[in-house]
This record gives C-alpha cells, sequence and structure tokens, in this order.
C-alpha cells in the first residue's frame, strides 16, 4: 500500500502548476479518493491540499530567489492565476513577499518531498471486529467545526462541555443500536474531506427510533464497519494516536479494506477520569479489489 502511496505522490511532482489530479492519484495507489485523503493525512499529519502547496511554494521559493523569471511567471507556472493570489499564498507560508524574498534573500521556509516507509516493530497487537451493520440513524445534537489532526480541538471541547446532563441522560436512553449510550461522531461535509478542513461534530445516540423534541437526525446506511476497542487512553491524544495507528498500521497490514464514506464514531464505555476512557472506535470500510500480481 505504501509503495503505491508514494507512487500516487510523484504525480504532485509532473507538473507544478497543474491541478492536482486527486483521482489520478487514487488510481495509481489503487484505492479510492477518499481512503487516499485520509490516509495521507494520518501518515503525513497534514491534509494532502496542504502538502501540494507546500509543495509548489517550496518549488516556487527556489526559483524567486534564482532571480532568472519575472515573479508573475513563476506565479502562473506554480498554479497561480494573479500575482496578488501568490504573493498572499507565499507569504503565508515564508513570512515574506515574493519580491522581499528576492530583494533581501530572506530565509525560506521548505517542504521536503515526502515518501513514506513502514517500519514493522511487532511489539504491539491490535485487536479489531469486522461488523456488518444495518441502517440506522443518529440523533442528538450537532455543531460545524473545523478538524483537528493532533492535539486539542477548543471547539469540539467547547461543544462537548456545553451539552447539559439531562441532554446526556436522554442521549443515553434514546440508543437502542450497537454502539449503545451516547456517542460522539465525526461527519465530513464532502467526500474525501482532511483534516483542517470543517466537519460535522455530533453527540448523539445510534437509534431506529423517532427523534427526540429539539434534537436532529443522520440516516447511516447499512455498512461494514471496523471497530477497535481502546482502554485507559488519554483525551484527546490517547485516541488521535489510535486513529493514526489505524491507518499506519492497520490499513497496511489489511488491504483488503479500504475508508468508506460515512461517520465515525467513539463510543465511550467507562471514564475513569475527566480525561481517561475505556470504549471503542467506529469506522466505516469497504472490500477493494486486491493488487495486481
Amino acid at each position: 500500500m505504501l509503495d503505491r502511496l508514494n507512487k500516487a505522490l510523484a504525480h504532485i511532482e509532473e507538473d507544478p502548476g497543474a491541478p492536482v489530479d486527486v483521482a489520478a492519484m487514487a488510481r495509481t495507489a489503487l484505492t479510492s479518493e477518499h481512503h487516499l485523503r485520509r490516509m495521507f493525512a494520518a501518515l503525513a499529519g497534514m491534509p494532502l491540499a496542504e502538502y501540494v502547496r507546500r509543495r509548489r511554494l517550496t518549488l516556487a521559493g527556489a526559483e524567486v530567489m534564482e532571480g532568472r523569471r519575472t515573479l508573475l511567471a513563476i506565479a502562473v507556472d506554480h498554479g497561480y492565476s494573479s500575482a496578488e493570489a501568490f504573493t498572499r499564498a507565499f507569504r503565508a507560508m515564508h513570512g515574506v513577499t515574493p519580491g522581499q524574498a528576492r530583494r533581501t534573500g530572506a530565509a525560506l521556509v521548505s517542504q521536503s518531498r515526502l515518501a513514506f516507509h513502514l517500519t514493522i516493530e511487532g511489539s504491539t497487537t491490535m485487536r479489531y471486529r469486522i461488523i456488518d451493520k444495518d441502517a440506522f440513524a443518529l440523533v442528538g445534537l450537532s455543531n460545524r467545526i473545523r478538524n483537528v489532526a493532533f492535539g486539542p480541538n477548543p471547539d469540539m471541547a467547547a461543544f462537548t462541555e456545553a451539552v447539559d446532563d439531562t441532554t446526556w441522560e436522554l442521549l443515553d436512553s434514546v440508543g437502542d443500536r450497537e454502539p449503545s449510550g451516547a456517542l460522539s461522531a465525526t461527519v465530513a461535509l464532502e467526500d474525501g474531506a482532511e483534516f483542517g478542513d470543517e466537519i460535522d461534530y455530533w453527540i448523539a445516540a445510534a437509534t431506529t427510533g423517532p427523534t427526540p423534541d429539539g434534537m436532529e437526525r443522520l440516516e447511516v446506511p447499512a455498512a461494514t464497519w471496523a471497530v477497535f476497542p481502546f482502554e485507559r487512553v488519554a483525551f484527546p491524544h490517547g485516541l488521535q494516536e489510535l486513529w493514526r495507528a489505524v491507518y499506519t498500521e492497520w490499513f497496511p497490514a489489511h488491504p483488503a479494506y479500504r475508508t468508506a464514506p460515512g461517520p465515525a464514531l467513539v463510543a465511550v464505555d467507562d471514564e475513569e477520569e475527566p480525561d481517561l476512557g475505556s470504549g471503542h472506535v467506529w469506522l466505516p470500510v469497504e472490500k477493494q479489489a486486491p493488487a495486481p500480481g
């Protein structure tokens, strides 16, 4: 899987000014666009779109410092429609404008070309189960927030803390499908959304029953789910490390599966301390065709 992902990344280097064809990259990696984006974000710690932007501005920065071509020509060749758009993006990454960089010889930021390698430790095991689950609904409260790959998410924490005890108790009683009880769920706004993008964050319950007054409803179709238990994990860092392990260890070890569109669920069965808990992560998956020969 990682070898194919590295081949897919070569598309980015072929023409720094051309729009990135994520569909072509996914075909090279023999997977879906959704799974490609999620795998990349977990492995690289940044969204694919952010990596592309940083690589282009790294290459553009080198040309700016060489001084052989006009700034407008460099901007156009690296995919920017105007000098103004190029200047804004350049300053956001490098801290100076292209003109200032050329005049003063300022130090610029560099994004190295990424290549992924699998290091096999063999010292840990990851428990999981695969479940085919009928359709159900998430009922509860939702809020649109920015997704965060590592570290605390202030918007998520604020939304969760604003849920009162009565609502938690109602959700705990409403849930009549596994995973039971009150859940947290993240829902991408479009297929292939990445870390850094906006998501809908839910505090909800899984049910086939009616929607309680004042709550929202999200229908979830029948799907296959990979379920990963966790014990005494610290929030949020320990849970984020579990998510990363799913993408960097479990998927490479189980190439028959890839992520599928749908909500990612976290069910906390036991909260030993305010920032420490045990439970299960639920991730929708689908079978993919085996790699040729």
